[in-house]
């Protein structure tokens, strides 16, 4: 069972999380950081502006969950637009090492291939930031995704165009493919950690963690990895089973097992 912290609000996951991935950049300089996009991740990027404040960052290594295909990479709501404006520049990272996978549609018959062997390069990732959609998704890993799935191009379904159509004009500019890391991917990662907030994802949490193992919620992949933490609020914490005991279990938990 993946570890639980239920917190107050999305400030302070954001900071639990920004501290633990700052510790680990004060101990390896060139870590390599899997880096989710959306609103979810957000307050653990802001609070790594503090978190990191001094700390040689020049050799961190970054790479994106997904990218949109077909979409201009100077859109403001291309991945690589969101990871630069969001992630690289408010935390002075080398743009040439934070890596996202190519939309373009010249090569993306191997796109995925090649995004594979670039994170085999770097050594594979520390940390993966994950966040989770309403239907289960985790990076864009749709319903129906294998476990074993590596980088690939996907379908959007129609639930996930619809969520992030707040983004755009409307969902009809939602690009109706994407380019993504797969679930076997995501979980060769050495840690997970798993951020949700608000009522409307608390289904997709409990069955992400409490839920069976099963490829119709690609979110309880994180059942399979052997050190995955999950950061929610109150309000997506709210249908999972045992919170008490996963409040217990972290209040109580040794300083040395911290996220």
């Amino acid at each position: 069972m993946a570890e639980v912290v239920i917190v107050s609000d999305k400030e302070e996951a954001g900071r639990i999380v920004a501290e633990a991935i700052a510790r680990r950049v004060h101990a390896r300089p060139d870590t390599v950081l899997g880096l989710a996009t959306g609103s979810t991740p957000l307050p653990v990027y802001e609070s790594l502006r503090e978190s990191l404040a001094g700390a040689d960052v020049s050799r961190v290594r970054g790479f994106a969950l997904d990218e949109y295909v077909g979409l201009d990479p100077a859109h403001p709501e291309s991945y690589r637009s969101v990871i630069a404006r969001e992630v690289v520049e408010p935390l002075g990272l080398d743009p040439d090492r934070v890596h996202v996978p190519s939309g373009a549609l010249e090569g993306i018959e191997t796109a995925g291939e090649r995004y594979e062997a670039a994170i085999a390069a770097a050594g594979g990732i520390e940390l993966q930031v994950l966040g989770i959609g309403t239907d289960g998704h985790i990076g864009f890993n749709e319903p129906g995704s294998s476990f074993a799935s590596r980088t690939r191009v996907k379908t959007l379904t129609r639930q996930t165009r619809e969520d992030n159509a707040r983004f755009f004009d409307s969902i009809d500019d939602v690009p109706m493919h994407c380019i993504t890391q797969g679930l076997g991917t995501i979980l060769e990662a050495r840690q997970l950690v798993l951020l949700a907030f608000g009522e409307g994802k608390a289904e997709a949490v409990a069955g992400a963690v409490e839920g069976p193992l099963t490829a119709s919620l690609p979110g309880s992949a994180i059942q399979l990895h052997p050190r995955a933490t999950v950061v929610v609020d109150e309000a997506a914490a709210a249908r999972l089973r045992y919170a008490d005991y996963y409040r217990y279990t972290y209040a109580n938990k040794p300083e040395w097992q911290r996220i």
